[in-house]
């Protein structure tokens, strides 16, 4: 699982990753609003810490258009404005949850977990279904009628997320923030290896689904 902290308060921020990693979870961090807005709009992470009082670009304008762009990462609002009318504002423009400042680790721990273990539209055992193939995350399995075959774990996370947006052109700076993560020191050329990858994987289960290059933008899977 991978979290985003938004957080201008450097010190707050670098004791969460911390902890945070310590839980075994993935961390990015950043320290003003126009760069978060940015990691988000990758949609690379499961969920986001968010505070309200940021730089540039406060977190209340960051949720808005969040869900105006109908990212529905959970974000739990992380902020010292502790108010009533504070926490309603911040419930009705689409967090998932509200914690006041200062706050206890384990309390914030709690109730990432309780978010966590919401189900998810395409989270669980079920396998992921698009077109004539499907994608059994647990086994790392795709599948197309009476054929099969296996996939690695970079593989399956780059298939997973063309069938969360199957028809849509996918930029390529998102399919390596996704799979990658935002901050991975990697070439272009990786992306395009297991690109070469899942079409031999489609070809070989003989599917009619299709990876597409759109020039100079990036991929999409056509069904």
């Amino acid at each position: 699982m991978r979290i985003l902290i938004i957080e201008d308060d450097k010190s707050l921020a670098e004791t969460l990753r911390f902890q945070l990693e310590q839980q075994q979870f993935e961390t990015d961090v950043c320290h003003d609003g126009e760069e978060g807005l940015h990691y988000i709009e990758q949609q690379s992470h499961d969920l986001i810490l968010l505070d309200r009082m940021l730089p540039v670009l406060d977190g209340i304008s960051i949720l808005k258009i969040t869900r105006e762009k109908n990212i529905s990462t959970p974000i739990i609002f992380v902020t010292a404005l502790g108010a009533l009318n504070d926490k309603i504002t911040g419930l009705d423009c689409g967090a998932d949850d509200y914690l006041v400042k200062p706050f206890d680790f384990e309390e914030l721990l709690a109730r990432i977990r309780c978010i966590l273990r919401r189900p998810q539209k395409w989270e669980g055992s079920k396998p992921l279904i698009v077109g004539d193939i499907s994608y059994n995350r647990e086994q790392k399995k795709l599948h197309c009628q009476d054929r099969s075959c296996s996939l690695s774990a970079r593989e399956g996370n780059l298939l997973e997320f063309f069938l969360h947006n199957p028809g849509q052109t996918i930029p390529r700076s998102s399919l390596l923030a996704k799979v990658w993560g935002p901050d991975a020191e990697v070439e272009d050329g990786n992306l395009d290896n297991y690109i070469y990858f899942l079409r031999r994987r489609l070809k070989s289960v003989q599917s009619s689904i299709q990876l597409k290059t759109i020039r100079g933008i990036g991929y999409q899977l056509e069904v």
